[in-house]
Formats: C-alpha cells, structure tokens, sequence
C-alpha cells in the first residue's frame, strides 16, 4: 500500500482543498494517510486520539473537516479501547475506519462511513493514474491545521503552511545533528505538535523513521530501540523518569545512540544524567517552542557545551529578548528572569490563525524593541550566570501535564462539579522539590456543612472527572482542602500564591 494509492482513493470521496481529519495512533498507516492527504491537494486536520467526543467534535467543527480516518479501536497492553464510537458521536461527517486487527473492521459502522478496505477498493471502480503527480500549491498554502490546548475556551486553529517542514528539517539538521542513514524514534501522535515535526525532520533529512505500537513506558519499547539501531531518540522528561524509576532498560544495548532529544516538560537534571549513560553519555538536546512556530526558539546545540536541563542557544533565524515586569528587556549578557519575547521574523511560524486575531493572540500589547513589535510565546525564562535557558512556566495559567499544555480553568470546570461538597477549586502545577516534570495538584474549598472530606477519595473523584471529560492521560497528584483561596481586591484568584504553598509544603514533605 503506498500514498499514491491513498491519494487517489481520496480524490474519489472529496474534494480538493478539502480538509480531513486524522484521529488514531502513530502507524504506519497513519503516516501514509497523512503525508498522501498533501501530496494530492488536501489539508490534514491533526486530533490526537486520547481526546474525548466533545473536544474532537470542537475540531472538526473549527476547521470545516469534510471526513476523518480512524481506526475501529485502541489496542494497549492487551486491551481494546473504544475509537470509531468517540468520533462518530463527535459528529456525521464521514469516517474512513481502519481495523486494529485483522482485515475487517471489529464494529458495525453507520451508513455514510467506510471501511479501510472498501476505501482502497474504490479506486478500482474509479481508476487513476500508477504515478500521482504531486499537487503543487503557493509557498503560503495550508497543509495542515493543528490546535493549541484550549487554555482560553475554544482551542486556536493553528496552520501550518509549506514553509513549516521546512523548518523543522532545520532545525533537526541543525540541532539534532539529523542525516541520512539515521534511525529516528520519538513516541508521540499525530495529533501533537511532535508529530508532524518528526515526520518532516526525518523524511526530508533522509533519516528513517521507527515506529513503536505499544506504550513506550515498557521494557519491550526499550528493546525496540535497541534492535532496531535508532540513532536519534526523543524523550518526554515524564517518560524518562518511569523508566529510571522500574529500572525496565536494565541490560539493553543503547551503544547505536549518537544523540537524544528532550521536549514537552521541564527535565530533571538526575534524570538526564540516567538517560545519558544508557548510551555512553551521548548528549540530550533540549527543545522548546510550541504548535504556532513550528518548532523550537531555544535548543541545545551540537556545537555548544551543553547543561543537562538547559538551552545554550536560540534556534536558527530566531532572536529574542527577556522582559522584565515593565515590559523592558534586559541586556543580552545579564542574568535575569522575566517573560520571553520572540523576534517577529521567524520562518515557518504562523501568520494567520483560522478562530481568533492573530495579531491580537500574539502581538498585541507586547514592546517595540529595536525597531521590531516583538511577538508574545508566553514563557517565564531564566537566563543564568553561563549563559544557558531554563524555562521556569508560563506567564499564563497554563499547566503542562505530561507533555501536554492544557488550562488551569478547564481543569476546574471540571473539577467544580465533581462532587456535591465543592465550593470552588483551583488547580496548580507545581515542579516536585528535585525538579523534573510539574505535577497536578487540586486545592479545594467546601461547602458550608461539609466540615471534611476524605482527600484520597476527592482525588480519586477528580482524576476520573478529568479523564472522562478531558484527558484519559492526566491525573491528580494531590488535594488540598483549604478554607478560602488568596484573592486580589477585584476577587480574581492568586494561583501564583497558592503555587508558592504548595512549593514550600512540597518541599518541607521532601524532606521528612
């Protein structure tokens, strides 16, 4: 089966320009679908597939999607994980569904849907040509249409023209030290930001791609990496630290590494030096930017000493500057801390966005530095004594759970009817005293006549809440009942305060 098979079966349903969405694992299947849904004039429509009904629903309405592939379940750990049935309760457009075994599809599906085989089959009836001519668009035509996290309501319709592969191979090329005959493995989806850049950082530098089907959380996914010689591997600090903790890579071979890299969370440097030795201490180059640039604004570099956990660089064709509290950036050697503003000429980073103000989203408000409106990203960095970057949160109430950016005020939309016992809740993240990956913890005011409540079982309760409403992959750490929640005199919630807390107390417990 190729992509040219692919893009002629598509040109028999749709329509060109149309987009389409893709919501299932990381296969190989999904991978053709995706890079065949361009190559024949179509815009893929990227949905991660962990997502409930309501939020895919939310994505295929933002983004006019005229169909969606699928697949008819999840298959994780031995098990089936329902697929097919969120999407079509999302919605009636048409559903190309795949099977996660076999040939046939393992569920009755509605009228207007179609199997993988039947899809394919089409193409008999309405034959094309053996060779697909590639459609060739403008430079700043849409390709794909990726999402932010919703942090402020409806999530931002983010696209991505033909200049954003480029950067991405770029950037792999330039950081990550990518070439031909290179294995490159990054467990992700899709329907996250890596996705895409994968795909395009390893395919356009001439590297091949391995992909695993399982959870990467597991000794058999260790094993993958080292029988299949990958090279290059991308880590999530999250994951780095579960296999540090069971010790499951114990007696593999990791000698074939030349270079991991490391994105989505803040790392922890005891980790680092774990993961590194597994391969000879081969170097980890830290990445960071987000869906609207495409890539990374500061990186490791091949070229640079580098400090585990931190950034020794700003990426290719990027500059930006550290703003203290007023707005005012501070000298380019000075030790500092403050919010982060982007150069405005980036290449591959968006112009447009499809549901909201670009210009308003990232440049409003920000200073004018040299001559240039500087463009917001939203970070808190630190520039330290050497020169390196860490990043210390968002200037927002975004929380990042495992790699994933999502907003303190959906949390307790959520959380606030749980249980009968709320008041109001505020959810925190909060970097555990060692550092590494920010944890998610709930606290909690009750109601009048609710004297106590059981905090393992209001935790149980809102991990459950969350993971039906918005991310079977987020869980609550810790709840905290308080009796009022630090307020300013226009009764807007302190979380900054409550997040200060909760470090001390974290940290006092550490310590015990």
């Amino acid at each position: 089966m190729s992509y040219r098979l692919v893009a002629n079966a598509l040109d028999t349903m749709f329509s060109k320009g149309d987009a389409i969405a893709i919501d299932m694992p990381m296969t190989v299947h999904a991978v053709i679908i995706y890079l065949a849904i361009i190559l024949a004039g179509y815009v893929v429509v990227s949905i991660a597939d962990s997502f409930a009904a309501r939020e895919i629903a939310t994505r295929l309405r933002v983004s006019k999607a005229k169909g969606i592939f699928t697949q008819d379940f999840i298959l994780r750990g031995g098990r089936k994980f329902p697929l097919y049935s969120k999407v079509a309760e999302a919605g009636p457009l048409k559903a190309v569904v795949l099977p996660v075994i076999g040939d046939d599809v393992g569920i009755q599906l509605r009228q207007q849907d179609v199997s993988w085989k039947d899809f394919l089959s089409c193409v008999d009836y309405h034959p094309g040509p053996k060779y697909y001519p590639p459609v060739y668009r403008p430079v700043d035509s849409v390709i794909n249409i990726l999402f932010s996290s919703g942090t402020t309501g409806e999530p931002k319709a983010i696209p991505w023209t033909q200049l954003s592969p480029i950067r991405c191979a770029a950037e792999a090329w330039g950081h990550i030290d990518m070439k031909v005959g290179d294995v490159y493995c990054w467990p992700t989806n899709l329907g996250w930001v890596m996705g895409p850049i994968i795909l395009f950082s390893s395919f356009l530098s001439g590297a091949a791609l391995a992909l695993y089907h399982g959870s990467p959380l597991e000794r058999s996914f260790g094993k993958f990496v080292q029988d299949s010689g990958v090279s290059v591997l991308g880590t999530v600090p999250s994951l780095v630290k579960a296999w540090k903790n069971t010790n499951c890579l114990q007696g593999l071979d990791w000698t074939k590494i030349r270079s991991f890299a490391s994105t989505g969370e803040t790392s922890n440097v005891d980790d680092d030096l774990w993961l590194a030795s597994k391969a000879y201490y081969k170097p980890i180059i830290e990445c960071c930017g987000g869906t609207e640039l495409a890539s990374s604004y500061i990186q490791g570099s091949m070229l640079q000493p580098q400090a585990f956990g931190a950034f020794s660089t700003a990426t290719m064709t990027t500059g930006f500057v550290i703003l203290d509290e007023l707005g005012v950036p501070y000298p380019d050697d000075q030790p500092c801390v403050g919010e982060v503003g982007l150069f405005p000429l980036y290449l591959g980073a968006t112009d447009r966005l499809l549901n909201a103000d670009h210009e308003e989203v990232y440049f409003s408000g920000m200073p004018i530095y040299k001559g240039m409106h500087l463009r917001r990203h939203g970070d808190i960095i630190k520039r330290t004594v050497g020169g390196y970057i860490i990043v210390q949160g968002r200037a927002d109430d975004t929380m990042n759970l495992g790699g994933i950016k999502t907003s303190s005020v959906e949390i307790e939309r959520v959380c606030d009817g749980a249980d009968e016992s709320i008041l109001e809740t505020a959810a925190i993240s909060v970097s555990p005293a060692g550092g590494g990956p920010e944890v998610l913890v709930i606290c909690v005011v009750l109601k009048k006549g609710f004297t106590s409540q059981p905090v393992d079982k209001l935790k149980m309760i809102f991990s459950k809440a969350i993971q039906r409403n918005l991310n079977p992959l987020f869980k609550v750490s810790l709840v905290k009942i308080v009796l009022e929640f630090p307020r300013t005199a226009s009764n807007k919630l302190l979380r900054r305060v409550l997040k200060d807390q909760l470090k001390h107390e974290l940290s006092v417990r550490s310590r015990i």
